[in-house]
């Protein structure tokens, strides 16, 4: 098969061994591949604990057509299926997937492109913007760099949830504008040094329940500040730095509960239990076409460089995909 490997020269498009899928894993050969922020570290050869390094494939997810399974695997899993999965090496035709972490397509017309962007977006965002988020009727929400496409999925789950208030930051005029089209109520510029009062303003001088923050460093306090005494901010992301000054005194005084969270130290088991709740939760809007992202463009698996220079530039709305 064809794949995006890690050499000691760089990235390069190869052949390599078509993997054979082992007890509970399903073989998959992808139509589509869902790009993310996490792939271009790895891309670029830098490890992350046991991931990366020379000889790796970068990707999250993707899209296609179950082929094989392993030992294990539960029958509602079979050969032919059209499928989405969240998995690790997926810059390839054909990639394994736990099986816990597949799920059939939802609808029969969702384009292979469409299906490949949802996975990695529905369960990171449930996982933070319900189960730690705790979003729901009377609870207002704020999504920090609400732009990506792991963002607009979270606005639309925070809405989806009852949300009355959600608000949507970015620093990008263009994309702030187009927030509202997917349940921002309020879209907010965090360059402006009044969005913290702007942030009270909408919600009656108390601050947001919950903070799904991608953007972290030094935004930080002001974040704190946004929050309501007892909020709760969910670290998903750390676009804005992986450090900066942290004003303790201020989460004592709000009262704060600081959640972290990422799938790199998760178990199998717990994020079989991440998706099962994303699933019954999100599921029905998922078929009625009500949850999607936009996707910016398309490249072929063969010109990934061009696909991780649009990444890098930072100029997309929504997602990339790459196909095999």
């Amino acid at each position: 098969m064809k794949a995006a490997i890690v050499t000691e020269s760089g990235l390069e498009v190869q052949d390599a061994p078509e993997p054979r899928p082992g007890p509970e894993q399903v073989l998959i050969r992808l139509r589509a591949i869902g790009m993310n922020r996490a792939d271009l570290g790895v891309a670029a050869g830098h490890r992350h604990g046991s991931v990366g390094g020379p000889g790796a494939i970068p990707g999250l997810e993707g899209a296609g057509e179950v082929v094989e399974v392993g030992e294990g695997v539960p029958d509602s899993i079979r050969p032919g299926m059209r499928v989405m999965a969240s998995m690790g090496a997926s810059w390839a035709e054909y990639a394994l997937a736990d099986w816990g972490r597949v799920s059939p397509i939802p609808d029969a017309n969702l384009s292979w492109e469409q299906a490949a962007t949802l996975p990695v977006a529905l369960q990171t965002m449930h996982d933070a913007v319900v189960t730690h988020g705790r979003a729901g009727p009377s609870k207002a929400i704020m999504i920090q760099g609400a732009s990506s496409g792991v963002g607009l999925m979270g606005l639309q789950v925070a809405r989806l949830m009852g949300c009355p208030v959600v608000i949507g930051t970015s620093t990008n005029p263009e994309r702030r504008a187009r927030l509202r089209e997917f349940g921002a109520t309020h879209a907010l510029d965090t360059s402006d040094p009044a969005w913290v009062d702007q942030v009270l303003e909408a919600t009656d001088g108390r601050g947001v329940d919950s903070v799904v923050d991608q953007v972290s460093g030094r935004l930080v306090r002001d974040t704190m500040r946004a929050t309501a005494i007892l909020g709760r901010i969910v670290n998903v992301g750390r676009l804005g730095g992986t450090g900066a000054e942290f004003d303790f005194d201020l989460h004592a005084a709000r009262r704060i509960t600081y959640i972290g969270v990422t799938f790199r130290t998760r178990s199998a088991d717990e994020i079989r239990e991440i998706v099962r709740k994303m699933r019954a939760d999100l599921w029905p809007a998922l078929e009625r076409g009500e949850l999607a992202l936009p996707l910016d463009r398309v490249f072929p698996l063969a010109d990934v460089h061009a696909a991780i220079a649009h990444m890098k530039a930072n100029a997309h709305f929504g997602k990339i995909a790459l196909v095999p």
